[in-house]
């Protein structure tokens, strides 16, 4: 039995190690289940390059089969195939402060990179049959995510048209919800390679915004100078503004990511002048998780996985991810 760490006191990728782990008994309202694949995210990288204060397991994200269950445990069996949710103590209606503070793989809530792990049963749900443990290792955070800020926040609905960000693991589950609830969806990347990918799943427009960095300019074009119904931000502060632009009058702005980093100044102006809605959007609750996987189940909606690399790989999925090659998820296999 194995289990990764960030060490404490090292910034960077250099801070993951491998090292044994042992089992213990399961308590009463408690599952053991048996990581099969985890999967990368954004905020993983944001966590080791900042460094822990403490001994932590990485990765919000992970898909395995339970081993063993407690003896108060009714909802959940040996050999059910399960997803740990990303916000343990989120299991419906708002987040607050403690809920927030306990986020798996985020101090001090160890997460998913470990063979074996141990949590209460209700931080655990069922996935999809349809799915791999790969697909299904990529739910909790970016797919989750995703139908937070298209379907619970956002209220996208059929015709309207949506931007989105990126060719990323939130990008993509995004544009397969866009084109199943039958919006428009204009996609911005900087590679051409990457966009005739997402013209490929469905995507109508594309921006590459290397080639035209005044993009909100060619959404509003694509729009009749209407602009956005959505807009799904991944920048942050490098690009809110031209998301605040690009959006129509009562448009929405689905506050998702850092990518560009956490400075930049923003003029409120437009937010005014349109009456915009901007909502942040960090992951869901447990509630949320089964409505999105009800969702995929009814459609067969498969999630877009880039690279699978083996658990002696981990530093190498790491550097991939920061080399922002990626179209869609990394995965690390367990087995």
């Amino acid at each position: 039995m194995k289990k990764y760490i960030i060490k404490p006191g090292i910034k960077g990728i250099d801070a993951l190690h491998a090292q044994g782990m042992t089992s213990r008994p399961v308590k009463p309202d408690e599952v053991c289940v048996r990581v099969l694949a985890a999967s990368l995210n954004y905020h993983d990288l944001i966590n080791v390059n900042r460094g822990v204060k403490q001994e932590l397991i990485p990765l919000s994200d992970g898909a395995g089969e339970v081993e063993e269950v407690g003896s108060e445990v009714t909802d959940l069996t040996a050999g059910d195939r399960v997803v740990g949710l990303f916000f343990p103590l989120w299991q419906s209606g708002d987040i607050d402060v403690v809920k927030f503070s306990t986020a798996r793989g985020g101090t001090p809530t160890d997460g998913m990179l470990a063979q074996y792990v141990y949590g209460p049963a209700d931080s655990f749900v069922k996935f999809p049959a349809h799915l791999s443990y790969e697909e299904a290792s990529t739910l909790p955070c970016a797919g989750l995510t995703a139908w937070n800020a298209l379907v619970v926040q956002g209220e996208l609905k059929s015709g309207e048209t949506i931007v989105i960000m990126g060719t990323g693991g939130v990008a993509l589950f995004a544009l397969q919800l866009a084109k199943n609830i039958g919006a428009r969806a204009i996609l911005l990347s900087s590679s051409d390679e990457k966009l005739e990918k997402t013209r490929q799943m469905g995507a109508d427009d594309l921006i590459n915004y290397t080639e035209t960095p005044n993009w909100d300019g060619a959404v509003l074009e694509k729009t009749f100078r209407i602009g956005a119904d959505l807009i799904l931000e991944l920048g942050g502060g490098g690009t809110l503004a031209r998301s605040l632009e690009s959006a129509k009058i009562n448009g929405r702005i689905s506050l998702v990511g850092v990518l560009t980093g956490f400075d930049g100044q923003v003029n409120p102006l437009p937010i005014l002048r349109k009456s915009l809605s901007v909502k942040g959007i960090y992951v869901g609750s447990g509630d949320m998780q089964n409505q999105f996987h009800a969702a995929l189940e009814q459609n067969k909606i498969h999630p877009v996985i880039d690279r699978i690399f083996n658990f002696d790989q981990v530093t190498e999925a790491y550097e991939y991810l920061q080399s922002g090659q990626h179209f869609g998820k990394i995965v690390i296999r367990l087995e």
